[in-house]
C-alpha cells in the first residue's frame, strides 16, 4: 500500500462509553474530589464545633420556642397554652413596658457616648508617645473589669449617700443625694457604668487608625486642612466601616446587659422599675417566680428585637459607610 492509500484511510471513531465506564469515571472523579478536599478529616476536627453548635445552642433555642408557648414551672411538665404568653406579655403585663423603657433608654444614651469616648481615646493614643502602650493598657482595663460584680458592687457605693461622688461634689459646695435610690437617676448611674467601659471599642478604633493612610493626611495638611477638617473629611470616612462594626457589637451588649442592673439594684429593679432592664426582668420571671415558660417568651422577643437592630443597621449602613470602592 502506498503512502498516499495510506493517507486516504478514514480512522475509525471510538467505542462508545458503556455504561460501566461512566460509572467508574464518576467514581474517579469523587475520589480525586475528596483527595483534594481531604476526605473526612476536615469534619472529624469540626466535630466537637458540631457538638458544641446543635447541643449547645440551635436544641437548646428550637426547646425555648417550644416553652414560649407552654406554662411551665421547672417543677412539673409543660402545659400547652398557645400564645397566652405573648398576649400577656403585651396587653396585661406593665412591668414588661417598664423594662422595654428602661432599656431603650440606656441603649439610646449608653452606646452614642461610649463610642464617642472610645473614639476620642484611640485618636489620643494613636501618636507616638513615650509608654503609649501603659497609656493603652490602662484605658482598656476597666472592659477587663466592668462586667464584675465586685465593680457593681464599688459603683453602688460610690454614688449612694455617703459616697465618693457626693464627696467630690461637697468640695465644690454642692450637696449631693442618694443617686442610686431617685428613680430620675438610678438608671444614668448604669450608663455611665457602661461609658466606662469604653476599653474594647477603643481597641478596635485604634487598630482601624493605624490602617488609614498617611499621604492623605499629608496632601490635606498640604493644602491648608486644618484638624476639625481633617476629623470630618478624613478620618471619620475612612472609619465608617470600624464604626459600623462597633455600633453592632455595642447594640447587642447592651440589649444583654445584666449584671449591673442586677447588683446595683439589688436584684429588685428599682427605684420603681427604673432600672428594670430587660435582661433582669427576664431573669425574675424565669429564676425567681419560676415562670419558664413567660421567660422563654421574652427571651425571643428579646431575639427578634436584637435581630431587628441588626437588620436596620445593615440596611442603613450603604448609605453612610464608605468602603474601599
Amino acid at each position: 500500500m502506498t503512502t498516499a492509500q495510506t493517507d486516504e484511510v478514514v480512522k475509525e471513531p471510538p467505542a462508545a462509553a458503556t455504561p460501566s465506564d461512566e460509572r467508574e469515571r464518576e467514581r474517579m472523579r469523587r475520589r480525586l474530589a475528596r483527595k483534594r478536599g481531604g476526605g473526612w478529616w476536615p469534619y472529624v476536627f469540626l466535630a466537637p464545633w458540631f457538638v458544641g453548635l446543635f447541643g449547645l445552642t440551635i436544641y437548646p433555642m428550637l426547646d425555648s420556642l417550644y416553652l414560649s408557648f407552654t406554662k411551665f414551672d421547672l417543677l412539673t411538665s409543660p402545659e400547652w397554652i398557645g400564645g397566652d404568653n405573648y398576649d400577656r406579655m403585651f396587653t396585661e403585663d406593665p412591668v414588661f413596658w417598664d423594662s422595654v423603657h428602661a432599656t431603650l433608654l440606656y441603649v439610646v444614651v449608653s452606646v452614642p457616648l461610649k463610642l464617642a469616648l472610645a473614639l476620642g481615646v484611640a485618636i489620643l493614643l494613636n501618636r507616638p508617645l513615650r509608654g503609649i502602650g501603659l497609656y493603652r493598657a490602662a484605658f482598656y482595663l476597666p472592659s477587663l473589669l466592668g462586667g464584675a460584680v465586685a465593680v457593681a458592687i464599688v459603683w453602688r457605693q460610690v454614688f449612694g449617700g455617703d459616697g465618693l461622688f457626693n464627696d467630690v461634689l461637697g468640695w465644690f459646695g454642692i450637696t449631693g443625694q442618694d443617686w442610686i435610690s431617685s428613680p430620675d437617676t438610678a438608671l444614668y448611674t448604669l450608663v455611665l457604668l457602661a461609658v466606662w467601659q469604653f476599653g474594647t471599642p477603643m481597641v478596635i478604633f485604634l487598630a482601624g487608625l493605624k490602617q488609614l493612610p498617611k499621604d492623605v493626611y499629608e496632601a490635606a495638611a498640604i493644602d491648608g486642612a486644618s484638624p476639625v477638617t481633617r476629623f470630618f473629611k478624613i478620618t471619620l470616612p475612612l472609619l465608617t466601616p470600624i464604626v459600623f462594626f462597633n455600633v453592632v457589637l455595642q447594640i447587642i451588649d447592651a440589649f444583654k446587659t445584666f449584671t449591673p442592673a442586677f447588683v446595683v439594684s439589688n436584684g429588685t429593679g428599682g427605684p420603681l422599675n427604673s432600672t428594670m432592664l430587660y435582661s433582669l426582668y427576664l431573669y425574675k420571671k424565669g429564676f425567681t417566680d419560676l415562670q419558664m415558660g413567660y421567660a422563654s417568651a421574652l427571651a425571643w422577643v428579646l431575639f427578634l428585637v436584637i435581630a431587628g437592630f441588626t437588620a436596620v443597621n445593615f440596611v442603613a449602613s450603604r448609605y453612610w459607610v464608605h468602603y474601599d470602592d
